[in-house]
């Protein structure tokens, strides 16, 4: 069989820019042999010598910080003037990590009892399958996203087997490099380049493989679920989301829309923590409006490696076109496009992937972008009367990753909280990369 061919289309130019084979059918069944073997001995080094490597693996990754912002700008059309962020973020967390690991393993002790002596001890479970943005139209922070996965999984004494993006391909060879620089033992971390789904389900299948991570859309997440399900293997998922936002008429209105355009812009909205729907309290409904058509003057869309750039093109042709779809099937249900004048948004770069930020008003739960993941710069707006409106149409999605209430009395605020469906809840805050983030940790 000829090899899988891989290309990396530039979202600045849609032109290729990387080129990587794919694995051959004889390494599918490679790869969780040697992970398997790794695993055998790496399991018994202690957690003081896996720290070490890791912590070493950290400082060797933010050295490296500025290369691969522009990395990040040429491969997925970042704006390289927040690309170093995320590296500095990923290796945040990974300290956090480190930090916890040692009462992540700590003995717990059962219930007493004479003649007796119980307790729980966690220990490492053996190769670990790490698949990240499957669909190139979510590929959004992947340093942060694999840090979430991989740093705990080492840290337990586990071996790894990464599987990156076809967007953002050299991602995983630079993680396998510098782990291996700090010491790591060859082949406790594998990666494979692939754009075949048979070949990726014929690895989450094996036997060898005793927990599979993933983090990507909701269908890619199915896919995954489903190659898993004829055998009996711990699967996490970390999928998408339809983030809410509402804003109660007691806010700073300057101060909210600055925060919830940043919100649900940045990164070009492909963030699943994104702000993608938006509940302002009818009082201050068009003063709202009018706040963050300021804040969209000052942005500025083009090129993502200049540093004067804030929003860049989104990832793919698909990407895009789903971007716009939705946009346009809420216009002809009658939104109205809202978008202050901007002559960035209408000049973008020809070639690229470029959508501009787009603010729509008039918008009803019967149009996609309120209800489908747009995972694009769009910021629709709808009025409510009051928090039980709100809270209504809050809860109103099949999503419930994150969500945001916007209000000067925080009581109120964190009293809504608890009515929210949603696994985050951020009070006057929104789509925070904090490196402590509990619930997205992976011990």
């Amino acid at each position: 069989m000829s090899i899988e061919r891989i290309l990396t289309i530039s979202p600045n130019t849609n032109q290729p820019i990387v080129e990587r084979n794919g694995i051959a059918d004889s390494e599918v069944a490679l790869l969780p042999a040697l992970a398997t073997r790794a695993f055998n001995d790496f399991r018994h080094t202690s957690l003081q010598q896996r720290q070490v490597i890791v912590a070493k693996a950290l400082q060797l990754l933010n050295a490296q910080q500025n290369a691969l912002a522009k990395e990040l700008a040429e491969q997925m059309g970042r704006p390289i003037a927040y690309g170093a962020k995320e590296i500095t973020t990923a290796v945040a967390r990974g300290l956090h990590l480190l930090k916890i690991s040692h009462s992540a393993f700590n003995i717990t002790p059962g219930e007493a009892e004479e003649g007796f002596k119980r307790y729980i001890k966690k220990v490492p479970i053996g190769p670990v399958l790490i698949i990240f943005a499957w669909n190139v139209g979510r590929l959004q922070y992947p340093y942060l996203i694999l840090v979430n996965s991989l740093i705990p999984a080492l840290l337990a004494g586990n071996s790894v087997i990464l599987k990156p993006s076809p967007q953002a391909p050299t991602i995983v060879e630079h993680i396998h490099d510098l782990f291996l620089e700090a010491g790591l033992p060859p082949k406790v971390i594998q990666y494979f380049h692939c754009g075949s789904m048979s070949r990726l389900e014929s690895i989450v299948r094996s036997p060898q493989i005793k927990l599979v991570c993933f983090t990507g859309s909701v269908a890619g997440g199915l896919e995954i679920q489903r190659a898993a399900a004829d055998r009996v293997v711990s699967v996490g998922l970390e999928l998408g989301g339809k983030d809410p936002a509402y804003v109660r008429e007691d806010v700073n209105i300057k101060w909210a829309a600055e925060e919830i355009v940043d919100g649900a812009v940045f990164n070009s909205g492909q963030s699943c923590c994104s702000i993608e729907r938006v509940y302002v309290a009818e009082s201050i409904h068009d003063r709202f409006i009018a706040a963050v058509q300021e804040v969209l003057k000052g942005y500025k869309l083009g090129d993502p490696l200049s540093e004067s750039t804030n929003v860049g093109p989104v990832v793919s042709k698909k990407a895009a076109e789903l971007i716009r779809a939705h946009v346009n099937d809420a216009l002809e249900k009658g939104a109205l496009d809202a978008t202050p004048e901007n002559h960035s948004f209408k000049n973008a770069p020809p070639d690229g992937n470029f959508v501009p930020p787009t603010l729509l008003t008039r918008v009803t739960h019967d149009m996609d972008v309120m209800n489908d993941e747009t995972f694009g710069p769009v910021i629709p707006v709808m009025k409510v009367g009051d928090d039980e409106e709100a809270l209504r149409l809050m809860n109103d999605s099949e999503f419930g990753l994150t969500a945001s209430i916007w209000t000067q009395d925080i009581k109120a605020g964190e009293r809504l909280a608890d009515e929210v469906d949603a696994g985050t809840v951020f009070v006057n805050r929104c789509d925070f990369p904090s490196p402590v983030r509990v619930a997205l940790l992976g011990f």
